[in-house]
């Protein structure tokens, strides 16, 4: 199976279009073109993870003027989007037909393939104690890595191929949640990858 996209090149910087912050705020939040070919027989659903492996464990040091996040800082998976019960015939997705602009406290119905399943991002948790921002962020929102660190973050978009049409899920569901589904169902699985910084001096 292979996974391509018209909106960012494998291993290349993803442009701010796809990001949900900038050097200014908030950005386009758009999700990216995504396509897919070679589909293995007895294919019956897809599952989509967007999955940043670089995010900093030490939170006090994040978004500070005076401290760097140290690049050698040990790191955690976040995850930017879970779907599952992507139909056997959808190949493709456009860009921006999931996502559209950030929504404060997250979006409430996010839009996707009919018959799809939009799970919860981890902007869930990490802005769970902000009174102002808190709430269930589900679907996709896209990179916005601290501005004060110096790594360069990875975004993988992981489609799986699954041999069942629709996943056990609760809801709302996360990324968890759909890999302990999709265990023994997965018949091939492609990926690529972009990056992305709001760190000046890594830009």
């Amino acid at each position: 199976m292979h996974l391509s996209s018209t909106s960012l090149q494998n291993g290349q910087p993803i442009a701010a279009e796809f990001a949900a912050g900038d050097a200014a705020g908030f950005a386009p939040n758009r999700n990216p073109q995504l396509a897919w070919s070679e589909v293995p027989a007895g294919t019956r659903s897809f599952a989509l993870l967007c999955i940043d492996p670089d995010v900093p464990t030490v939170p006090d040091t994040v978004g500070r003027q005076d401290c760097t996040v140290p690049r050698d800082q040990p790191r955690a998976d976040f995850v930017h989007w879970a779907m599952a019960d992507i139909p056997a015939t959808v190949q493709e997705i456009a860009a921006g037909s999931c996502s559209e602009g950030f929504t404060v406290k997250g979006k409430t119905a996010p839009v996707g393939p009919a018959g799809s399943r939009q799970g919860l991002n981890d902007f869930t948790g990490w802005f769970a104690g902000n009174p102002d921002m808190a709430g269930q962020y589900l679907g996709y929102d896209g990179p916005y890595p601290p501005f004060n660190d110096e790594r360069v973050h990875r975004y993988f978009f992981r489609l799986f191929a699954l041999d069942v049409a629709q996943l056990d899920l609760p809801t709302p569901f996360t990324a968890a949640d759909v890999y302990r589904a999709m265990h023994g169902h997965v018949l091939a699985e492609a990926a690529l990858h972009g990056t992305y910084t709001l760190n000046p001096a890594l830009g």
